[in-house]
């Protein structure tokens, strides 16, 4: 049985295939002029839908057009009450069309839920999904361990730790701008973080599983002012989120003894974070920590099970 997936985050246009097995996943950026640190939603909104047609097509090519059972997609960021973002309005017309014209079910889950799926089932921990466990989902848009609970077929995700204030994903994308690395900056900021030969950071205050990044954004400003070194600045900025994101999960791991540990979202494609985070850690390829459409493929699957 194949499933269908569609994801239009803030800066991805994604679209899946799921057999409940293996997966296909097909993605490209948005456009983010040189400079700019993101954005409009109407902007996201026309680039997703002018995107969708050509990624749906090729993701066709690529899987050979098997028969859809169902489709899921991303409608809103998180599952709480009040969360929303025009973009992702994009990905649930497109499913919703094709669900109709198939005469499939369609249905729809959080951004932050097909985060979850898609590093369980690419990281071959698809046990997780029926089992209590932590996760953190570390974004440009959101910074929250979460506890996860089975919910049916798909996961309920409390929100129990993480940032007051910047996400870990904006405070590397500032951090990129300052250094003049292209946007998104995560991947260019690790690469260069391997350059640096010190071991400085900032000791980020972390109080019951939650802390504030906002300071450390003035701490990166001025060590740069001090060493004029990209290279230390990155690692600098990276150590000292990275910091914060350990203690808060040692933090958690006292209150939830024996829960496993998940790392999801597109900062957790960091090698700084995979290799400091200890071997009993979950973390899936780098591919799939981005956003993408396999979790809300991955959901489908389940929900028809």
């Amino acid at each position: 049985m194949n499933c269908l997936g569609f994801d239009t985050s803030n800066y991805t246009t994604s679209a899946a295939l799921f057999d409940g097995k293996d997966g296909v996943n097909c993605s490209q950026l948005l456009e983010v002029r040189p400079g700019r640190l993101g954005l409009r939603q109407s902007d996201a909104v026309f680039d997703h839908v002018r995107q969708l047609p050509e990624l749906f097509a090729r993701l066709m090519e690529e899987t050979a057009r098997p028969e859809i059972a169902a489709i899921g997609v991303s409608d809103r960021p998180r599952a709480v009450e009040g969360s929303y973002m025009p973009c992702f309005l994009a990905g649930v017309s497109t499913a919703s069309v094709l669900a109709s014209a198939l005469g499939v079910p369609l249905h729809r889950f959080s951004h932050q839920q097909g985060h979850i799926a898609a590093s369980l089932w690419a990281s071959g921990r698809m046990d997780l999904l029926d089992q209590p466990h932590l996760a953190w989902h570390l974004s440009g848009g959101t910074t929250e361990l979460l506890l996860v609970e089975p919910a049916g077929r798909s996961v309920q995700a409390t929100c129990i730790g993480g940032t007051s204030d910047l996400a870990a994903g904006q405070l590397i994308d500032r951090t990129g701008q300052l250094l003049e690395l292209p946007f998104p900056a995560g991947r260019a900021l690790d690469a260069l973080s391997r350059d640096a030969r010190r071991s400085d950071c900032f000791r980020v205050r972390v109080r019951e599983r939650h802390f504030s990044l906002s300071g450390v954004e003035n701490q990166i400003h001025q060590y740069f002012e001090r060493t004029r070194d990209p290279a230390e600045t990155a690692a600098f900025a990276l150590r000292s989120i990275v910091g914060a994101v350990l203690a808060a999960t040692e933090q958690a791991r006292a209150a939830w003894p024996g829960l496993p540990v998940v790392f999801a979202g597109g900062v957790s494609a960091n090698s700084l974070l995979r290799e400091a985070a200890g071997a009993d850690a979950v973390f899936c390829p780098p591919r799939y920590s981005t956003d993408n459409a396999m979790g809300p493929a991955v959901l489908a699957w389940r929900q028809e099970q």
